[in-house]
């Protein structure tokens, strides 16, 4: 075929013969040149797309021997990591870390302990309960150890109660079903207002709407009092718990004013008033006539005497008559004296600053007396008050930039407290 092509060429003029040439030789590039593809692209999902030149393995993480320890009265930390035989060296590293040492060290009867460990029986993670709702866990790396802090929430549950008392507090809260501790919630709440040993009459009653924490079906304690009313002898008091904008949280009247005063009414919790605020007194020891300058309250040896405002102890040890005493200095000129104890506490010595409630000291009957109570007096400059009927100060109020918020709280608050209440006497 080539040969005969170069004599056809001979036949034609050189510059027809070239052109020839290169016309044949781009019909064969042609011919020569691959077809197009007629693959179709199929997009799959991105976790289908695998590079062929990988060979892709899920990685498990290694099963763990898990070993469950519950602290036991007497028990160390050493003794617990030493029957999980995680090794006392291996607890020691731990406690050189501040953040690990501080809850590690915290443990208490009861407490529970899990160990976790490899196949080849080294500690990888040891978790322990701080309390029902937190645990730690520590983990064990190749430069140290790791801590982190779980926190589960409980569920709220909101709750509204009301009843009438007939013969105390305590028993009317009882048979509303209220707990010992939200008694005493609603105790403190009022105790600035209202004289539980003298003020309470038959026919008082008092509602709330409050709350209760939930952890898996079951309750695990009293939240707090939301919103409450206590009519005592006609009177309405009502108080709401609010957390300003600064985050300062408190109880309130609906106006602004703070439900706590700079001091307590009263001392104690469980009393009964033996002797009251008397000038003309005949004294139960010397049998003469001798003013009583304060209040005598009632209670068995022991029961913890609170101190009813901040201030600083100027005096605490035994003065004759009075037994054991701590006299307690306030601002404004204002002390407070708690005599016949049976023994201080740690707060209720000399010289120490004291917080309103922090507990001073044990009802007793050292001095003159006939038996255990409490003698409490209130001296404003020098001269004695009564303390059941002195005007006590008050706290600071709402600061007036959070009034708007508060007032529109306020209203709705109470809004549903009246709801409450007339639905509950409805069913009733």
């Amino acid at each position: 075929m080539v040969i005969s092509l170069i004599n056809i060429m001979k036949l034609f003029p050189r510059w027809h013969a070239i052109g020839v040439a290169l016309l044949t030789f781009v019909m064969l590039a042609v011919a020569m040149w691959p077809a197009p593809s007629q693959s179709v692209i199929v997009e799959l999902p991105p976790q289908q797309v695998v590079p062929a030149q990988f060979n892709v393995e899920t990685a498990e993480e290694p099963e763990l021997v898990r070993i469950a320890e519950e602290v036991q009265p007497g028990d160390t930390l050493s003794t617990v990591f030493e029957r999980a035989n995680a090794g006392v060296s291996l607890l020691y590293r731990m406690l050189a870390v501040d953040d690990i040492s501080g809850p590690l060290e915290r443990i208490y009867p009861g407490q529970s302990f899990e160990f976790e460990f490899d196949d080849e029986n080294v500690l990888q993670r040891v978790t322990f309960s701080e309390s029902i709702l937190i645990k730690h866990r520590i983990s064990v790396t190749d430069s140290g150890f790791n801590i982190e802090k779980m926190v589960r929430e409980p569920e709220i549950h909101t709750r509204f109660t009301e009843a009438t008392i007939d013969s105390s507090l305590y028993l009317a809260a009882k048979e509303a079903g209220l707990s010992d501790n939200m008694v005493m919630q609603v105790a403190t709440l009022y105790g600035w207002d209202i004289d539980f040993a003298l003020d309470i009459r038959a026919g008082d009653t008092f509602s709330l709407i409050y709350q209760e924490e939930y952890l898996d079906g079951k309750k695990l304690g009293d939240g707090p009092i939301l919103v409450a009313r206590f009519v005592n002898q006609g009177r309405q008091v009502n108080a709401l718990r609010y957390t300003d904008e600064s985050g300062r949280t408190d109880y309130y009247s609906p106006n602004g004013d703070s439900m706590r005063k700079a001091f307590l009414r009263t001392p104690m919790d469980v009393f009964r008033i033996s002797s009251g605020f008397n000038p003309n007194r005949r004294h139960p020891v010397l049998n003469t006539i001798r003013a009583h300058k304060g209040t005598d309250y009632a209670a068995a040896t022991g029961t913890p005497i609170k101190v009813t405002g901040d201030g600083k102890v100027v005096s605490a040890g035994r003065n004759g008559g009075y037994g054991n005493v701590v006299v307690v200095q306030h601002g404004g000129g204002i002390r407070t004296l708690y005599a016949h104890m049976s023994k201080f506490s740690k707060n209720g010595r000399s010289g120490n600053r004291v917080s309103q409630g922090q507990i001073i000291g044990y009802v007793g009957a050292t001095g003159q007396v006939t038996g255990p109570h409490l003698h409490y007096e209130f001296l404003v400059n020098g001269v004695h008050k009564n303390p059941q009927t002195v005007d006590l100060p008050t706290a600071q109020p709402l600061a007036s930039q959070f009034l708007p918020q508060f007032e529109e709280f306020a209203s709705n608050m109470m809004g549903q407290l009246q709801v409450f209440e007339e639905t509950y006497v409805s069913v009733d």
